[in-house]
């Protein structure tokens, strides 16, 4: 099975809701962890994520047996955040975010080194010795 990486208009969108909800989830924890933006990050990166890799995807994303620790965390945080304890509800949907991400993270270290600006402090010999400690296999130089 080959995976298809086009960008077309529903996987643009489906980024943008992602990066939203990312900036909402992070204003909400600078204004003291309002409800509000929270609960709006949450549900713009949820749904963002779904748009990116399709509905499908993300629930065999979520219900693989893997992830069921993750996403048990990461969705009693999204509730708690919703009845409004949200300190409680974002240390726990961090702890499910951690697990249920941990694969991405060797991606996302390449992908820092790679970015024309900034990539050279990612490419610093300290910064390189903490990102070839969680490196996979799988994932080019």
């Amino acid at each position: 099975m080959m995976v298809s990486f086009e960008m077309n208009d529903r996987k643009k969108i489906g980024l943008g809701l992602t990066g939203f909800g990312i900036l909402f989830s992070f204003l909400g924890i600078i204004f003291f962890f309002d409800k509000g933006l929270l609960a709006m990050g949450n549900i713009l990166f949820l749904s963002g994520v779904m748009l990116t890799i399709g509905l499908k995807s993300t629930m065999q994303f979520f219900t693989k047996r893997k992830n069921y620790k993750g996403t048990i965390s990461f969705g009693f945080g999204f509730f708690l955040v919703l009845i409004g304890w949200p300190v409680f509800g974002m240390i726990l949907e961090s702890y499910g975010f951690i697990v249920l991400f941990s694969g991405f993270w060797p991606t996302l270290a390449v992908f820092l080194q790679r970015i024309p600006v900034l990539g050279w402090l990612f490419q610093q010999p300290f910064v390189t010795s903490f990102f070839d400690r969680y490196r996979g296999k799988r994932v080019p130089v």
